[in-house]
């Protein structure tokens, strides 16, 4: 293929020690890259010298990325590790944009100013989301992007991780590393190629309940009855390790006439004294919400499908990038066999397309057959980057 030598080029970097010494970057820095990105605990990050140690390291670049829940690089799965990424292309056209994030009543117009920024320039066809896991309403995020962008355009990317423990996570950007700022990148023209998929693999069980009280992302009621009750009723002696042991049972959200969405929610936090569940994403006015479980098995074939997805949406002879964000209840429920599901995307994508990526809070994707893009919790999600 003649076209190879003027494709994008990438090299990756795993580092496994606390401390990051600049010469394991050279490599990187050979590339020349102009964009990088980065996955790493929430340790590394919270390191004073972290963010400088990277961003001196190679100036030129953008730096992107978030804290984890566990960092996706071609080596498979790795806990307390840094993942870093460098992309040369070869026809660099995209642009950074950031903004803060006070509290999680501003999502909305934190997406919107995302996309007033990078919809400043023609062309825009891709919007890759990295924010802030804790004090977000990812899906009031996602419609503050999209209703300031143009129609059919991708949307995709993830909430930061902390390591399931849902009290802080980091984004990563040349400014540095905060705890309340949102990162997006902007992709633009037609040299390149951005496709997305996301697949769960979970099964609902037991009764269906309707929402009857609830605001935004915060449920107070099921059937008339406190959200917070229902649920430990159901959860049994894992109720004892709320919010983290509703991410081995999440919800999946019905609409009014008690029809599958195709949306999983995901529990981020408990307010015991108001009896309420804050969930991941915004819910359904008189919908219905049914508890949901699955085995490792289910979620292997559910991260291969949507790797099958991402075959079907291009299969392009060049070199791509493959990036990853599953949810942290997937890691939790696969324990020792979650390198499995990354190994099944892998095999499906092939040794042209490395792959990075994170375990996260949430993640952000088009619903599967139509380019809606909605907050997701429990899936795997595919963005896959190449130049033609």
């Amino acid at each position: 293929n003649n076209n190879l030598g003027r494709c994008m080029d990438i090299k990756q970097v795993v580092i496994k020690s606390h401390t990051i010494d600049p010469i394991l970057l050279k490599p990187l820095s050979d590339l020349n890259p102009q964009l990088i990105l980065v996955f790493a605990s929430v340790a590394h990050f919270q390191s004073a010298d972290f963010a400088n140690t990277l961003i001196h390291s190679i100036p030129d670049a953008q730096w992107v990325g978030c804290s984890t829940a566990g960092e996706i690089s071609g080596e498979g799965v790795t806990d307390n590790s840094v993942v870093i990424t460098a992309i040369h292309f070869e026809h660099p056209d995209f642009m950074i944009a950031h903004t803060t994030l006070a509290n999680m009543e501003q999502s909305y117009i934190a997406g919107q100013a995302l996309a007033q920024q990078l919809s400043s320039r023609a062309e825009l066809k891709h919007i890759l989301v990295f924010g802030q896991g804790v004090n977000i309403n990812g899906s009031a995020l996602i419609e503050g992007i999209a209703a300031h962008t143009p129609p059919n355009m991708g949307i995709s990317g993830g909430l930061a991780g902390d390591a399931g423990q849902f009290l802080r996570s980091f984004v990563l950007n040349n400014q540095g590393v905060s705890q309340n700022t949102l990162c997006a990148i902007g992709f633009y023209g037609n040299h390149l190629s951005l496709v997305s998929s996301s697949f769960g693999g979970w099964k609902g069980f037991g009764a269906t309940r309707q929402i009857t009280r609830y605001q935004g992302n915060i449920l107070y009621e099921l059937d008339g009855k406190p959200a917070l009750d229902l649920y430990k009723r159901y959860l049994g002696d894992y109720a004892n390790d709320l919010p983290t042991s509703g991410l081995l049972f999440p919800f999946s959200m019905l609409s009014a006439e008690g029809s599958e969405v195709g949306i999983i929610r995901t529990i981020l936090g408990i307010n015991r004294e108001e009896g309420s569940l804050i969930l991941a994403g915004d819910l359904i006015e008189n919908g219905y919400l049914q508890l949901m479980h699955a085995s490792t098995d289910a979620l292997v074939d559910g991260a291969q499908t949507a790797a099958e997805m991402i075959l079907s949406l291009q299969n392009s002879p060049n070199k791509s990038l493959g990036l990853l964000v599953s949810c942290v209840g997937r890691k939790l429920l696969m324990g020792g066999r979650v390198d499995e599901e990354v190994d099944a995307v892998a095999n499906v994508l092939g040794s042209k397309t490395t792959l990075t990526g994170f375990y996260s809070n949430g993640e952000i994707s088009p619903l599967s057959h139509s380019t809606d893009c909605k907050l997701h919790n429990q899936t795997m999600t595919i963005t896959c980057l190449s130049e033609q």
